[in-house]
Order: C-alpha cells, then structure tokens, then sequence
C-alpha cells in the first residue's frame, strides 16, 4: 500500500498551478529554439559541411533547451521580476 505522501498531485494546492499545464507550457514555449537548432544542424548538413560541426553544434542546443523545459515547467522563474 502506498503511503499518501507519496502520491504526487496533479493540481498542488500549495504552488496554485496546475502541473500538467506547466509542462505543456514549457514545452510550447521551448519548441521554437529547439526547431531554431535542427534547422540549423541540417541546414549545415545540407550545405556539404563536415557532418562533425553539425554534430558539435548540437549537444548545446539541447542542454540550453532542457535547461528551458526546467525552468518553465517548475516555475523556478515565478515571481523572479
């Protein structure tokens, strides 16, 4: 049987937000940089680079999005202005 404080829910009283729209949130608002950075690898791609610099360019565009997708589904920026 699980103990009733490890449920997690999904409209938390406390934070007044509802979870699952910050996480849609987040997603819609993070779509457009990470759209922006795979038009950038293939556009690079395409142009006959060294398929290496697409590559490298890559790995940053992902941590910067998920470091978005945190920002924005946890509300760490909430009340930050």
């Amino acid at each position: 049987m699980t103990d009733e404080s490890d449920v997690t829910p999904e409209f938390d009283p406390e934070l007044g937000a509802d979870r699952t729209g910050n996480r849609l949130r987040a997603a819609k608002y993070v779509a457009p940089f990470l759209a922006l950075g795979i038009a950038d690898v293939l556009l690079l791609l395409r142009w006959g680079i060294d398929p290496l610099w697409g590559f490298m360019i890559l790995p940053p565009i992902l941590f910067c999005t998920v470091l978005a997708y945190l920002a924005f589904s946890t509300d760490f920026l909430e009340g930050r202005t």
